[in-house]
């Protein structure tokens, strides 16, 4: 049951918000910022929750997950990596298709407690039995006119059109899918996210087609044939492509996610313009196992702070369309994460099984969802 009454989180270390400063933040008893400040006093009633120091950023948004619990063989629930693991915003990256849409958008997406959104998968039965049967085995699989009558109908939470451009997935349809999903997705007016693995189609014909808000995840996977720095030209491109808005996503996934390539693309400049899990039943236990620990890899890597918090706040919010911008302005919805930075000694996997030290890491305290503070933590006991 959510508090009635305004909540104070006191002594707080705002990041993510631009030039906003202070330590203290008032919701009222609507779940809206009531003001922030430095010392604010608590109204007649409220309740206090003491940060002590903690960092409070935008609430933290995963721009790729599988959350279709029982409508895939694949997804996880929303609980499991959500508000308990510091995550607000859950981003379903194509799990259902126009054909079961109505069966995520009921069972799952208004039921949580976290705000969920997603792309449509391009294939009309999404990932039922994920790589097992593919959603896109021919032309019958895909259903333009069902595809944008169930966006349209859905347009408060499809945020986009998802297709997985691999091999494994389209066999000897080749580039034709992601032409398909991007002339859908331009009639919608919405932007694609392109899962880019194992060639066919090759790398080069999916950059061809892309545009400025359309997201490439698994930006740093290290499959061969198809990883962006292996091939010098293609490394430039792909960072010409990020400095004019496409999104870069990392996409961890059980298989999408090198040390090696995200090394030399940090060195190359191509800085992840998001960081995203790809969680699903394959990876819940590793090398994924939650958000705050893909972030945690990005910092070792060499990322900077601001830019690990944009990835997983702001940057991840605009790209879904979501408000991105004067999040803690007064009337804004409070959407929040609490969370410390702490030194560590752990050895973390990447999707290759290749070893990397992580010396600090990200860990979760609070989320707060509107006047609901939900705690939060790690599940990694290694």
């Amino acid at each position: 049951m959510t508090p009635t009454q305004p909540l104070l989180l006191r002594n707080a270390k705002l990041v993510g918000f631009g030039a906003a400063r202070g330590s203290d933040v008032l919701i009222g008893a609507d779940g809206k910022v009531a003001a922030a400040g430095p010392a604010l006093a608590a109204p007649s009633g409220a309740e206090s929750l003491d940060l002590a120091g903690a960092f409070l950023s935008p609430g933290w948004t995963d721009l790729h997950t599988h959350v279709y619990w029982g409508g895939t063989d694949i997804s996880v629930r929303p609980r499991d990596i959500g508000a308990a693991a510091g995550v607000a915003t859950l981003v379903d990256a194509g799990s259902a298709g126009e054909a079961n849409f109505h069966g995520f958008r009921e069972y799952v997406a208004q039921p949580a407690a976290e705000r969920i959104v997603a792309f449509l998968n391009l294939g009309s039965i999404g990932l039922v039995a994920c790589n097992r049967i593919s959603e896109l085995a021919d032309h019958r699989s895909v259903n333009i006119d069902r595809m944008l009558a169930c966006i349209e109908a859905n347009k408060d939470i499809i945020r986009g059109v998802k297709i997985r451009a691999s091999v494994t997935v389209l066999g000897s349809w080749g580039i034709t899918p992601v032409k398909i999903a991007r002339k859908v997705a331009k009639i919608a007016g919405l932007p694609i996210m392109v899962h880019v693995g194992e060639p066919p189609p090759m790398i080069e014909e999916v950059f061809a087609l892309l545009q400025p808000g359309d997201i490439v995840t698994h930006c740093f996977h290290g499959k061969r044939g198809a990883n962006i720095m292996e091939d010098a030209d293609l490394a430039d491109w792909a960072k010409r492509l990020a400095d004019q808005g496409v999104v870069m996503d990392i996409g961890h996934g059980a298989a999408s996610f090198s040390y090696a390539v995200g090394m030399a693309g940090l060195k190359h400049g191509i800085v992840p313009t998001t960081i995203s899990t790809d969680l699903h039943v394959r990876n819940f236990d590793g090398p994924v196992w939650e958000l705050s620990l893909v972030m945690s890899k990005l910092l070792a890597l060499g990322m900077r702070f601001d830019d690990v918090i944009a990835g997983v706040t702001t940057n991840a919010l605009k790209a879904v369309a979501l408000p991105h911008e004067n999040l803690i302005a007064i009337g804004a919805e409070a959407r929040f994460t609490a969370f410390d930075l702490v030194d560590c000694d752990l050895t973390l996997p990447d999707s290759q099984k290749n070893p990397l030290r992580i010396t600090r890491r990200f860990l979760p305290r609070h989320t707060i969802i509107g006047r609901s503070v939900v705690a939060a933590g790690s599940r990694y006991r290694g």
